[in-house]
Formats: C-alpha cells, structure tokens, sequence
C-alpha cells in the first residue's frame, strides 16, 4: 500500500533494538501492526483483514464533515 500511494507510510521495526517501542506499543509478540496509534493488529493476518482493518482505521481518523 505504501508503494502505491504516497499518503500512506510504513516501516519495519527491529523490536528488540527499541524497548521504547516495545514498553510504548505494549509489543508481547510479532508481527504486530499499529495504525495510526489507535488500531492494533497481531500476528499475521490474511490480507482481506488487514485491508478492511486499514480502512475501517481510515474512516475513523477522517474529519467529519461540518455543517454550515
């Protein structure tokens, strides 16, 4: 996803070389997936899932529209 859109970032993390990290995300096993700091994954995941997951964490981030 992140090779296709330039909105979207990621990065792989060695846990083990940042225990702030590992204390800061509450790491206990690999993989796990933090999207935006409010949606957490663990273990591997089929991408049906992970995908709904990113979209889901989307619309919850997205402003919602004010009236005028």
């Amino acid at each position: 996803m992140a090779l296709e859109n330039a909105r979207i970032s990621s990065a792989i993390v060695e846990a083990n070389e940042y225990p702030d990290l590992i204390a800061r995300y509450a790491i206990d096993a690999v993989p796990k997936i933090v999207i935006n700091d409010r949606s957490e994954m663990l273990g591997a995941q089929p991408e049906s899932a992970f995908v709904a997951q990113v979209v889901e964490s989307a619309r919850e981030a997205a402003p919602t529209p004010q009236e005028p």
